[in-house]
């Protein structure tokens, strides 16, 4: 798929651990972008040459983040690495995707095979490990979700499952997983103030899927999916706004439900993002839940900050992040 300048691509996974024998959980999310909508390398590009001045192949990174919660407690640590790279780090075909040492690809079983080898910032840790995908049903189609089309989410996979091995660190777990896309024409914050979003796994292989975006403008859109076993999806009426509490930082969060949600913890806390675990208070489910402000996202103090978390290798796909 070609890019426009100032456009983006994103393939994103997240895995939640099966019970573990020592009581902990452990949780992953795995972004792998063209043109980082959330690089301030790519913002600072456009704002000097203009949106067709700014390759997004020239902004590309994988960025992983693993989580781990000991037992009998409700905070989770994180080893955290999204090196941004550019051009030359970046090889693409059909079925495969390079981004510097890291790779995505598809293989003759149907899996998704994801070889990583990152490293975390600011302080540098080794992430160097394996993560095999196995996709359920792959519903085959995508939503817009603005009112011009021009940014588009594809749920590839609601429902996976996921082998997950490392050796730095060390650690093998498996789990349920999910798999979606987003791709768009133009950068997010042109078109979009904010979004929430969270997505539960049910039982019988069967997905729910909230989204609701706040757009430029002050418009919501609300998208409500349950996703069967074989891939069907129907779309519902949008439940009631449930609040959930602001982050450390500050940045708003809600979901949808007949009741509250219960936070059960914050996996990532940021200047204008947040990724949460809630317990669905019906039905019990869990739900990887995120919050985004884009408003947030483009205030000068806040893109000064975020090289610390995001470094930048402009050369081609070897050596330490």
């Amino acid at each position: 798929m070609a890019l426009p300048a100032g456009g983006y691509a994103w393939w994103y996974v997240d895995a939640l651990s099966d019970a573990q024998a020592d009581g902990s959980v452990h949780a992953l999310t795995l972004i792998a972008f063209i043109g980082s909508v959330f690089s301030p390398y790519y913002a600072w590009a456009r704002r000097r040459h203009g949106d067709d001045g700014a390759a997004a192949e020239a902004h590309c990174a994988l960025n992983l983040s693993l989580y781990r919660r000991p037992p009998g407690t409700r905070q989770f640590s994180r080893l955290w690495a999204m090196t941004e790279r550019g051009a030359g780090a970046l090889q693409r075909g059909a079925a495969q995707l390079q981004l510097g040492p890291s790779r995505l690809a598809w293989q003759a079983d149907g899996s998704l095979q994801v070889d990583v080898d990152e490293w975390t910032a600011p302080w540098p840790r080794r992430l160097q490990g394996r993560l095999r995908l196995h996709p359920g049903a792959m519903p085959g189609c995508d939503f817009a979700l603005d009112a011009a089309g021009r940014h588009r989410w594809h749920p590839v996979s609601p429902a996976a499952r996921i082998d997950v091995e490392f050796t730095q660190p060390a650690l093998r777990w498996q789990g349920e997983a999910y798999l979606d896309a987003n791709h768009g024409q133009r950068p997010l914050a042109r078109d979009f103030r904010s979004w929430q979003w969270a997505r539960s796994a049910l039982p019988g292989s069967r997905s729910r899927v909230l989204y609701d975006v706040t757009t430029a403008d002050g418009d919501e859109r609300a998208l409500a999916l349950h996703i069967d076993a074989d891939g069907r999806l129907t779309p519902l009426p949008p439940p009631p706004w449930q609040a959930l509490r602001p982050t450390a930082w500050g940045v708003p969060r809600s979901s949808r439900g007949l009741q509250p949600p219960e936070l059960l913890g914050t996996l990532e806390s940021g200047p204008f993002y947040a990724r949460s675990l809630l317990r669905d208070a019906s039905d019990g489910t869990l739900a990887v839940h995120e919050s985004l402000s884009l408003q947030r996202f483009q205030r000068p103090w806040v893109q000064a900050l975020l090289p610390f978390r995001m470094p930048r290798r402009a050369g081609g796909s070897g050596g330490r992040g």
